[in-house]
């Protein structure tokens, strides 16, 4: 088979799986963003409204470097996804957004090979999120969309006042080093703590868009050890299992030290972890709840039920 009809055959599949995602998904007209936030990220966006001037820090010192930086490597180096450009990518984008009731950013495809996906907003300038290529390979239609979906939680939580910070730092660290050292050692602890709060709020705004919990799960397994070779050969129940011995370390007290001595220097949580939150939250009242105050009249019996509640 010619290359051209593979390729059309694989377009024609990304679209029908699209439709069919639109058509089984229902809008959550009026969501807010309270009603889907993670506990800890409310806990850790409280303690970090105690730093003063990481707004201004970010408007006046490293937003307008910063913005110049991320667009022309957006324009000059990346694909913007729209009606006529990747259309594929632009559908799933829009649904995601009608489902979450939020206003489309612009989403760019970048040629990388790191699976990663990051969404970058100022206060009055136009969001957008980006997708690396590699992430896209090893991802089917609706766990890409769980990606898109994730980026638009940052959005719809307003989370760019001190995203963009944690992002910014990074990048400060890499053009000027010594200010990107003395930032980092003032912030860098109260800001990946935050932002690593944050997340598990993203991976909730996934589920609310996929209205899968496995597929959430399974994006998961993949950013933890996937490739477009391996992804098909991935045992999502395995993976899930696998979370319990994660907890079974806080059981004695070096266990919690070395827990804690290894995620204080991450911006995310460790996939596993992750997994078991959105395990355990798509079982909640609270997510049944939600689901069917917008109307949800899907098979919220068939959905996984987690075996462990506790941290």
């Amino acid at each position: 088979m010619r290359m051209e009809s593979l390729y059309y055959l694989w377009e024609l599949y990304f679209l029908l799986i699209a439709i069919i995602m639109s058509l089984v998904t229902t809008p959550l007209i009026g969501l807010k963003a309270d009603s889907f936030r993670h506990p800890l990220d409310l806990e850790a966006t409280q303690t970090l409204k105690q730093i003063p001037g990481i707004d201004m820090m970010v408007r006046n010192l490293l937003g307008p470097m910063a913005e110049q930086v991320f667009y022309v490597e957006n324009i000059a180096a990346s694909v913007l996804v729209g009606e006529n450009q990747l259309p594929d990518l632009h559908k799933l984008l829009l649904d995601a957004c009608i489902t979450l009731d939020i206003e489309p950013p612009q989403l760019y495809v970048h040629q990388h090979p790191a699976p990663n996906a990051y969404t970058f907003a100022m206060r009055g300038k136009q969001p957008f999120v980006v997708l690396h290529t590699s992430l896209i390979d090893m991802l089917t239609p609706e766990e890409v969309q769980a990606v898109i979906a994730h980026e638009l939680g940052h959005l719809k939580c307003d989370h760019s006042v001190y995203l963009t910070p944690v992002n910014l730092l990074i990048l400060a660290a890499s053009i000027v080093p010594n200010i990107g050292v003395a930032l980092a050692q003032t912030l860098q602890a109260q800001l990946l703590e935050w932002v690593r709060c944050a997340e598990f709020t993203c991976d909730r705004a996934a589920l609310l868009a996929t209205q899968n919990p496995r597929v959430v799960m399974s994006v998961l397994m993949k950013l933890a050890g996937g490739s477009p070779t391996l992804a098909p050969q991935l045992n999502l129940d395995a993976f899930v299992a696998q979370a319990r011995a994660y907890d079974d370390i806080n059981k004695t007290e070096l266990g919690v030290m070395v827990k804690e001595a290894r995620t204080a220097q991450l911006s995310h949580p460790v996939p596993v972890l992750r997994a078991r939150e959105i395990d355990r939250w798509s079982s909640s009242t609270e997510y049944h709840k939600l689901m069917q105050n917008h109307g949800f009249r899907g098979k919220t019996e068939t959905a996984p039920r987690g075996g462990w509640r506790n941290w």
